[in-house]
């Protein structure tokens, strides 16, 4: 299973640099169909987006972003909290407990 990361150019920029092989960089008029072929793609584990994009997404788009199970979708920036919620939504498990 592969980490793949969607979003702005400068956004992706430092999955691309750290190593990174599947990175999507897309304009906003294109994100949410991107978003969701990405998420139909059986080969990718983890989806990293980034947490001001969801303002972008319709209802229904964000929706299925924020219940993906396969791939895990994890929101990346300022607006989603500390890291231990990110672990305890993508995984299911407060790990710190």
């Amino acid at each position: 299973m592969d980490i793949a990361v969607l979003g702005s150019n400068e956004f992706v920029l430092g999955f691309r640099l750290g190593g990174v092989k599947r990175v999507y960089a897309v304009k906003p008029e294109k994100y949410e169909e991107k978003l969701l072929e990405l998420i139909a793609d059986s080969s990718i584990g983890v989806l990293a987006i980034d947490s001001n994009d969801l303002e972008v997404l319709s209802p229904t788009g964000r929706k299925k972003a924020m219940e993906s199970i396969a791939p895990v979708v994890v929101m990346v920036g300022k607006k989603e909290g500390d890291l231990r919620e990110k672990v305890k939504r993508a995984i299911g498990v407060d790990l710190y407990k």
